[in-house]
């Protein structure tokens, strides 16, 4: 399939590589075009333009923030200029609101829209693993089958409104971070108390909390491997805004929100903008003389 991809970061890197390794012919497009070259030795093209990247039956986006969808999808030579109308893929983690907009300019213009954001780390996307949420026409998904199927161990279809899946990926990165903070002040009150964490560790994930998201967390918890960081701590808080801003619209009560974005603001206050969003962890540590 004539595939354009765009955003190539840690997490769209890999998908694309995978893409080309499947068979597809890729048309690649960043911001910062020496982030193109390893995709094209690879057997990737490189496009010019984001609508020439979008000159193809599907183009996906993978990018790190909502006015950077909103650059190159509205922007002078963006996807929706391109003539081709491709059905838009979208695998950012972006707002509620935006995933409305985006339906709608591209009904209007002749095209469709997907949202599919993945859960799963770097070295997940590497391998093929993520899990992909997605949500559109159903003609429009039975097209996209086999890009997620070469990116992805697994599909979950959630419906024909494109925000379902964007809904379904914010709720799961807020329980994501909701999870290392609690993990964390576990850690924190065994280390205090003179239990070693990685003890502490093997007990709860060998036991109740046998869930990925706490085998995975809690080794970089214990060996405090916050750089590089798999999912940087300035992109964890801007989901936990877009979540919040979902909240106030819905009118729903999410109290444990305001203390993971204000962990966050600490841990980047403190440590730098590179480090990972588990990194709070750290925030814990400090806060309780650890």
């Amino acid at each position: 399939m004539d595939i354009g991809f765009i955003g190539l970061g840690q997490m769209g890197s890999a998908i694309a590589h995978n893409l080309v390794k499947a068979g597809h012919s890729v048309a690649v497009w960043n911001r910062s075009p020496e982030k193109t070259k390893a995709l094209v030795e690879a057997g990737a093209r490189k496009a010019e333009t984001p609508a020439e990247a979008a000159g193809g039956k599907v183009v996906v986006t993978m990018l790190a923030h909502d006015a950077a969808v909103e650059r190159v999808v509205f922007g002078e030579d963006g996807v929706l200029a391109s003539p081709a109308r491709p059905i838009h893929v979208s695998m950012s983690t972006i707002g509620i609101g935006l995933a409305e907009r985006l339906t709608m300019a591209h009904a209007g213009a002749g095209g469709g829209f997907v949202s599919a954001p993945v859960f799963g780390r770097p070295n997940a996307a590497e391998a093929g693993k993520l899990f992909v949420v997605a949500a559109g026409a159903a003609e429009a998904l039975a097209v996209c089958a086999p890009l997620f199927a070469a990116v992805g161990q697994r599909t979950f279809t959630v419906g024909e409104d494109p925000k379902a899946a964007n809904v379904i990926k914010l709720c799961g990165n807020y329980m994501i971070m909701a999870a290392i903070e609690s993990l964390a002040e576990a850690m924190t009150l065994a280390a205090k108390n003179g239990v070693d964490k990685a003890s502490l560790l093997e007990v709860l994930t060998s036991t109740l909390f046998s869930a990925p998201v706490f085998k995975t967390y809690g080794e970089i918890l214990v060996h405090e491997q916050f750089k590089p960081a798999g999912f940087a701590a300035p992109l964890g808080l801007k989901d936990m805004n877009l979540v919040d801003a979902a909240a106030l619209n819905a009118k729903a009560s999410m109290p444990v929100l305001a203390v993971l974005r204000s962990q966050l603001v600490t841990a980047i206050a403190r440590h730098g903008e590179e480090v990972d969003w588990s990194a709070i962890a750290k925030v814990v540590d400090e806060n309780s003389g650890v």
